[in-house]
């Protein structure tokens, strides 16, 4: 008879923004006890008000097998990294910056079990290369979320080249008590989805810079044509220009001119247009 998967009672979650609350909520409506702590009690303060309407609309769409309120009473935030200490997994979500998200790691560290779990959220970043600035590499793993979390039925699990086999076995199988389906990838810059949706989003953005077709109509092919729910400029809106301009220079580090990012791309991110958080970005967003 096959276990049913369990995920860890206790979890705790470094950073509240968008996706970080997107995945307390992910592992609360599944019935861990959730922690998120934030730099400071107004970004607590966020962190909580957007778990909350997560959990409500959850209630709402009958998702829920509790009360909103009882889900919410396993939830909580801090500015305290002691607030970790009974934590079995951490899952870092801080922004998408390898020295930020070293030291953030290396804090959350210092503060958990020898046993407990550590996870970094990063779309590109190497895993293997976080990693190696830890006391126990073999207890941490990439949890790729995507964005939005709760519609989002993917998570892709990397491999650092020291996570330990049972992590690995354990990680997916976090994936399915989430309801959502795991792909298991080896660190490689980009790992397979960012590589792969960041290479169609920059040749997309190269066709509108050279006037080939507007970007509702190259978005309108990619969903049309080839069945994706979003196009890839709308869902670098989604994501933010800012971020995905960070992938591509990464990418465009570590494998080479086919991630180049395009000019409009820098110069729209230098205006300050950098999607759906803004109003404006391949596409306008003020309604």
């Amino acid at each position: 008879m096959t276990a049913t998967p369990a995920i860890p009672h206790v979890v705790g979650v470094l950073g509240g923004g968008r996706m970080g609350a997107g995945i307390a909520h992910a592992f609360l409506i599944k019935g861990a006890t959730v922690i998120v702590v934030e730099r400071d009690h107004e970004s607590a303060a966020g962190a909580q008000a957007r778990v909350a309407e997560a959990v409500a609309k959850s209630a709402a769409r009958g998702t829920l097998t509790e009360s909103a309120e009882e889900a919410l009473s396993r939830f909580s935030t801090s500015t305290d990294y002691d607030s970790f200490v009974h934590c079995g997994l951490v899952v870092e979500a801080v922004p998408e910056d390898y020295e930020l998200k070293v030291a953030a790691l290396k804090a959350v560290e210092e503060h958990l079990s020898a046993d407990a779990f550590l996870a970094s959220n990063t779309s590109s970043l190497s895993v293997t290369g976080l990693a190696s600035q830890l006391r126990r590499p073999g207890n941490f793993v990439g949890l790729h979320f995507f964005n939005p979390v709760p519609a989002s039925t993917l998570i892709e699990v990397v491999l650092a080249k020291e996570t330990s086999p049972e992590l690995a076995a354990t990680a997916k199988s976090w994936t399915e008590a989430l309801g959502k389906t795991a792909v298991v990838v080896n660190d490689a810059p980009g790992f397979a989805s960012s590589r792969l949706g960041v290479a169609i989003a920059l040749e997309a953005m190269r066709m509108v810079e050279e006037g080939v077709a507007s970007a509702e109509d190259i978005d309108a092919a990619m969903v049309l044509g080839y069945k994706h729910p979003t196009g890839p400029l709308k869902t670098t809106d989604i994501v933010g220009l800012d971020v995905r301009l960070g992938i591509a220079e990464y990418l465009h580090s570590t494998l080479g001119e086919r991630f180049a990012p395009p000019q409009i791309l820098r110069d729209k991110v230098a205006r300050g247009e950098l999607g759906r958080k803004t109003g404006k970005g391949f596409f306008d967003w003020t309604d």
